[in-house]
């Protein structure tokens, strides 16, 4: 897909965060520049914000996945969750592309200082939650934490039909689920991504075949849609899965195995094709609700310059294989 100069221009305006992912994906910038822009992640805009909010004992706001006191709070009961403890705040920096060495000490600290609310269970050993145990995994294997249980954990708890699911470990489910399962293919590629182990890749296939069999967007019993979810884009998705983060997640793997695109994720383009307006923008659906440090994207019914990064380089990936 061809980008017109007004919408490069309006998409390279914006956080070194998101910038430096345009110059690399859209832009075609070399990489000397768009590696300069990522370094200053940890120095201005959304990564020094948040970056700003670590406590001493190397979390934020005072716990692993959710704030301190969060469970005596009358924000217990309000719709969401919120989006500012420890997990989230790791996972956004490393997706944003932050440099690990600006986080140095962080894996100690957690390690002796973090546990998890399920069970008072130790930081980087994860938990029984599979979405959570993905963000883990990937961020300790960014700021090289022992992440060995995490490792031997997927393979272990993965479902018989090639998956996972959140409520498994409860036994609510046998059956995966489409967000459990995007969290843990897209956790194990960034590891080995990260540490070039590939012993998870056999694991990641599976979920991913997962997806495929189903088109990333329709249910195996009736063929029918899974659920309004799939089409409505929405940055950040934090846990939630949609046809655009699929096809995110697809690309990536395809660049780091140099393999073509599944022909089976045509659907799923389509959706994104659908869903781009006539100025090649994405507006932002309803962003999930809850607590957040600051915003980072447009508001709902906006153009949203992270949706339009995640739908442009998705459309030109798959374009340039057909």
């Amino acid at each position: 897909m061809t980008i017109d100069a007004p919408l490069l221009d309006w998409l390279l305006d914006s956080d070194p965060a998101l910038r430096w992912q345009v110059e690399r994906d859209i832009a075609g910038v070399p990489p000397e520049a768009w590696q300069a822009t990522r370094a200053r992640v940890a120095e201005e805009g959304f990564g020094a914000q948040l970056l700003s909010h670590q406590d001493p004992d190397g979390q934020w706001a005072g716990g692993a996945f959710f704030p301190a006191g969060f469970f005596d709070s009358p924000e217990k009961e309000l719709p969401g969750q919120p989006w500012v403890a420890t997990t989230w705040s790791l996972k956004d920096l490393r997706e944003w592309g932050t440099d690990a060495d600006r986080l140095a000490g962080t894996a100690e600290k957690l390690a002796a200082n973090s546990r998890w609310e399920y069970d008072d269970m130790p930081y980087w050993g994860g938990e029984v939650d599979v979405c959570i145990n993905s963000y883990t995994l990937a961020s300790g294997a960014w700021l090289g934490a022992d992440v060995s249980r995490l490792v031997t954990w997927f393979p272990e708890h993965r479902l018989a039909d090639g998956g996972w699911n959140c409520e498994a470990e409860e036994g609510d489910s046998v059956r995966s689920s489409f967000h459990s399962t995007l969290n843990a293919v897209r956790g194990m590629l960034a590891y080995e991504r990260i540490t070039g182990d590939t012993s998870l890749r056999d694991a990641r296939h599976d979920g991913e075949e997962y997806l495929l069999s189903r088109r990333l967007m329709y249910r195996a019993s009736t063929g029918e849609l899974v659920g309004e979810f799939v089409t409505r884009f929405v940055y950040p998705n934090r846990h939630r899965y949609s046809a655009l983060a699929a096809l995110d997640h697809f690309r990536d793997a395809s660049q780091l195995e140099g393999t073509a695109p599944d022909p089976r994720l045509a659907d799923a383009v389509d959706a994104v094709r659908a869903a781009r307006r006539s100025d090649g923008t994405w507006l932002q659906t309803t962003p999930l609700p809850g607590r957040t440090w600051f915003d980072v994207d447009e508001p709902e019914g906006r153009p949203s310059k992270w949706l339009t990064l995640l739908g442009t380089r998705v459309l030109d990936w798959w374009d340039a294989a057909h």
